[in-house]
């Protein structure tokens, strides 16, 4: 997996979900740790790493063990809103992939981690013969959530890149976090496509 030469430091947020670079992503934020994580991103205008949980729960526990995954995807704040004290209401964008190179964890809990950035899919890469009912599919869909009040797509939408459209199928497919992982991980947008193209298929959701 093609990866960049320069380490970066990052805060990560661990999640019991995967975000995908293009993804939108809320999180109710009130543990001090990550208040302080949120409040540094916006002082400083720098992301910070969102990586899932292969074991353990997001707030922490004492004594509980934490297993992180390697490959997560870095995060810019777009909305920061306190609704009540102690607790903020953030919108985030998911942008590049990363893989973590080494970890540690602060007395208060935060992981900081060392990093290498992978290599963005290729947004030159179009679905191709039978992906293109997944495209279909996926615009009837985000029509139909539209109409329900539910816009989970940042905008511009990218109905011509392969990566695009599989990212976006991944983040509303039942499917569980694992397997979500492994689809975020791939370096091929066009395999990553078959993968949901053959899931769809399965579930009669394209022909």
């Amino acid at each position: 997996m093609p990866e960049t030469e320069a380490l970066i430091s990052l805060p990560l947020f661990p999640l019991q979900a995967v975000l995908f670079p293009g993804g939108l992503l809320s999180l109710k934020v009130f543990e001090a740790r990550y208040l302080d994580l949120v409040s540094a991103s916006l002082r400083e205008q720098k992301p910070f790493g969102v990586v899932a949980l292969r074991q353990g729960s997001e707030v922490r526990k004492a004594g509980e063990p934490v297993v992180l995954e390697d490959i997560g995807t870095t995060a810019e704040l777009l909305d920061v809103d306190s609704t009540q004290p102690g607790i903020l209401q953030v919108r985030c964008r998911g942008l590049h992939r990363f893989k973590v190179q080494s970890r540690e964890q602060q007395p208060d809990g935060l992981w900081l981690a060392r990093a290498r950035v992978i290599d963005d899919d290729d947004e030159n890469v179009a679905p191709v013969g039978a992906y293109l009912e997944s495209v279909r599919g996926l615009a009837n869909a985000i029509a139909t959530l539209k109409q329900q009040g539910t816009e989970p797509f940042l905008k511009p939408f990218k109905f011509e890149s392969a990566g695009w459209v599989a990212n976006r199928w991944c983040e509303i497919l039942p499917i569980s976090v694992a397997a979500k992982q492994k689809l975020m991980e791939l370096p091929d947008p066009q395999v990553r496509l078959q993968l949901v193209n053959e899931f769809l298929r399965t579930k009669g959701v394209v022909k």
